[in-house]
């Protein structure tokens, strides 16, 4: 069973007397230990799937399973413990708390899990050593480069030990040079633990660093290839 099983979803937005499918039909199955890049241009669904796959919203018609659970027949409060449970969440604005240090930005998703607090604190220090930010836990997020608040948010995204991690446009404020960084930091990650990273960008040289490359155009799937197929086609 696949760890992640979308069928033929449907989500229809409707403003004033037009509506629009920004997702049409997708279809979309993902195996536990993959790494892929969703891509596609603004607009193209990419972003509305990874909403989807991070049980943030719901399709008007299809189906999704998660580790073989049915989540869209289930309660708000169960989608909760299922994103904290099985999900990390990177984005792309770091979306770190201001005035709390890299510690308690850590910290936070343990204390929605009821986590005690010197448990919390020890595996936060252990999660900030792990992104290499060990000597900066006391530092609040406007004391840190885009680099570093970023490593902060894959420290939080990781602390639970999730076995999913969705990074939408994690590189998207990162100058070249951090961003190969980060995006490496994601390939060993996935190759030393397993965890299934699912990352959307409209950047091809960072879906290239993905084992899967999976396009959107207008709401739909356009192509689905492993990284060799995608630089062969790009090639020719």
């Amino acid at each position: 069973m696949a760890l992640i099983e979308i069928k033929h979803a449907i989500k229809t937005y409707v403003t004033g007397d037009d509506s629009f499918n920004a997702l049409d039909d997708v279809s979309l199955s993902v195996e536990e230990g993959e790494f892929v890049a969703i891509m596609g241009a603004s607009g193209s669904g990419k972003s509305t799937c990874m909403n989807m796959l991070g049980t943030l919203d719901k399709p008007n018609s299809g189906s999704y399973y998660l580790d073989g659970i049915d989540v869209l027949n289930l309660s708000s409060e169960k989608l909760a413990d299922i994103r904290n449970l099985k999900i990390g969440f990177v984005f792309q604005g770091f979306n770190l708390i201001s005035r709390t240090t890299a510690l308690e930005n850590v910290e936070l998703p343990m204390i929605y899990k009821g986590i005690p607090p010197e448990e919390r604190k020890k595996r936060a220090r252990e999660m900030l050593k792990v992104v290499g930010l060990e000597q900066r836990e006391d530092h609040m997020p406007n004391q840190m480069s885009g680099g570093q608040q970023q490593r902060v948010a894959i420290a939080r995204a990781l602390v639970n030990d999730a076995p999913i991690i969705l990074a939408d446009e994690p590189t998207g404020n990162l100058d070249t040079k951090t961003s190969i960084e980060i995006m490496e930091f994601f390939v060993n990650l996935n190759k030393q633990t397993g965890k299934t990273i699912i990352l959307v960008t409209h950047e091809p040289d960072i879906a290239e660093y993905c084992k899967r490359i999976v396009r959107f155009k207008d709401g739909k799937i356009i192509s689905d290839q492993s990284k060799e197929e995608w630089i062969k086609n790009k090639q020719q």
